[in-house]
């Protein structure tokens, strides 16, 4: 979402770079660039002018002018600015001293409530709790009946008396629900309720009524992150009408600009809460503004990644990997494709990579990462033999060729991926000696990615050619030629074991 002020902001702080002193004309000419970047975003007029006054300020002041690196000092301030208007610190959910906790969900239609009432559910039950869902939402057409699948997905108990469809009170839902809750001993209560078009009377009258019968610890403003300004004005209305607590924000991996993002908080005077990144249940996370503004300005976001990893991959089998690559052994295919499928269980490579430091720069190759390329990997794998698996060496001409037709490959796709092999094994002997992985960031060799070139000299008359044909032909077009290079599928559950 935030790909194009990521970029923006990255083109103005590296025009600062090099300079060992800022005049008051750098300042002003970054400051500009900031706000138009901004602006372009569609960030809430207000908002801008008082983020950039703030810059300009802390950059004229001694911070800047004393610093050894002017430059790095200018980001730092963006970035705790950044963090400033996307709430500052991260907000948790507050929990009922006395079960159960209740949280109210409002927006408007379309904005993603049910779906997000069963992210919430499944979240929460990674944590112990027994969440229950209410079908408060009785005018929506098939609102009740799709809040029943969502429940089934996430393995939510759904409280949903009334068919809806425009039948039924919420409030008597809603009443019912509080004394079932409390019967069945569940200590966390999400109730759904009723959106509109857009705001109106009747949907605010009947939220403040389920709103003084559910009696909510927490109260959570959903809003669609691609609506850019309307999600603001909506949040500002909700807020003085019927009180929130905290906002989510749904479609967070959408293509929009991100403006709601970076201006509801300091709007409303309300923190950002949750962020729901995909349309899987698993596609939920907790908004950080500190890792936000990070991602914005491409430093990465690695605690996000190692607690993704931390909670989908197998501990058991991460640590046994660990051993043997201490230990030294032999990494075989078999390790090779049970690392790859390691990786997969944490999700999209596009969304893992963009966590990383620097990918900025690589932006259009991570774009073009085919994310089938673990399948095609696991299925040439899959129709090796044991022993081949083991002793990789055993596989000759004849052997690839069966291999190949067994997955339905070429025997080029089965040379490649040993060639990918040998340069993990590679990887697997310096890390067992202490060393650094070779390839990260970046990893120019990953599927779908063109590698890095270089202008070199070309060979003068009578120089030595490479008896490679792509390597000489680079050489004579003037292109330094890379070998291939680890692909990510190629890169041990070591994200979370070397990352830390």
């Amino acid at each position: 979402m935030f790909a194009s002020l990521s970029d923006r902001l990255g083109t103005t702080f590296k025009q600062l770079r090099g300079k060992g002193r800022l005049t008051e004309n750098d300042i002003d000419e970054t400051v500009r660039e900031i706000r138009i970047a901004l602006l372009d975003a569609d960030v809430a007029l207000p908002v801008v002018r008082e983020f950039c006054a703030r810059i300009k300020e802390r950059a004229l002041g001694s911070e800047v002018s004393a610093a050894l690196n002017p430059a790095q000092q200018i980001i730092k301030i963006v970035n705790e600015e950044l963090i400033g208007i996307l709430g500052g610190e991260t907000r948790r959910l507050r929990l009922a001293k006395n079960p159960p906790t209740v949280i109210l969900l409002a927006g408007l239609q379309g904005a993603g409530k049910t779906t997000l009432a069963g992210k919430l559910a499944a979240h929460l039950r990674t944590q112990g709790h027994q969440p229950m869902l209410v079908a408060a939402d009785l005018q929506r057409p098939n609102a009740v009946d799709q809040l029943k699948i969502v429940g089934e997905q996430s393995n939510t108990v759904v409280f949903a008396p009334e068919p809806g469809n425009g039948i039924g009170d919420p409030v008597q839902v809603t009443r019912d629900a509080m004394k079932f809750a409390k019967d069945k001993l569940h200590d966390v209560v999400i109730v759904d309720t009723a959106g509109r078009l857009s705001i109106d009377s009747e949907l605010m009258d009947q939220l403040a009524k389920v709103k003084a019968e559910a009696k909510p610890d927490e109260t959570l403003l959903v809003i669609d992150a691609m609506t850019g300004q309307d999600a603001v004005n909506t949040a500002e209305t909700f807020a003085r009408d019927i009180g929130i607590d905290a906002v989510v924000l749904t479609k967070l991996d959408g293509d929009a600009r991100g403006g709601a993002a970076l201006s509801v908080a300091t709007i409303t005077g309300k923190p950002i809460m949750f962020a729901s990144t995909g349309e899987k249940l698993t596609d939920f996370e907790v908004f950080h503004p500190d890792r936000m503004a990070s991602r914005i300005l491409d430093m990465g976001d690695l605690l996000t990644l190692i607690e993704q990893a931390e909670q989908t991959l197998d501990k058991d089998q991460t640590e046994k990997f660990a051993k043997k690559v201490k230990d030294g052994e032999d990494f075989t295919l078999t390790d090779f494709m049970l690392q790859m499928q390691q990786i997969r269980k944490m999700g999209s490579m596009t969304k893992m990579l963009g966590m990383l430091p620097g990918m900025a720069e690589m932006k259009k190759q991570i774009e073009n990462v085919d994310e089938r390329e673990i399948d095609r990997v696991e299925a040439i794998i899959s129709s090796m033999t044991p022993a081949e698996r083991e002793d990789p060496k055993l596989l000759n001409g004849s052997r690839r060729a069966r291999i190949a037709k067994g997955s339905g490959m070429q025997v080029s796709d089965v040379n490649t991926l040993m060639d990918r092999f040998v340069v993990a094994q590679k990887m697997m002997k310096q890390m067992a000696k202490g060393g650094s992985v070779p390839g990260m960031p970046p990893m120019p060799g990953m599927p779908g990615m063109r590698p890095q070139q270089k202008k070199v000299q070309k060979p003068g008359k009578g120089a030595k050619k490479s008896g490679n044909p792509a390597k000489r032909a680079a050489q004579e077009s003037g292109i330094e030629f890379e070998e291939p290079s680890a692909t990510l599928t190629e890169i041990p559950s070591a994200f979370r074991d070397f990352l830390k």
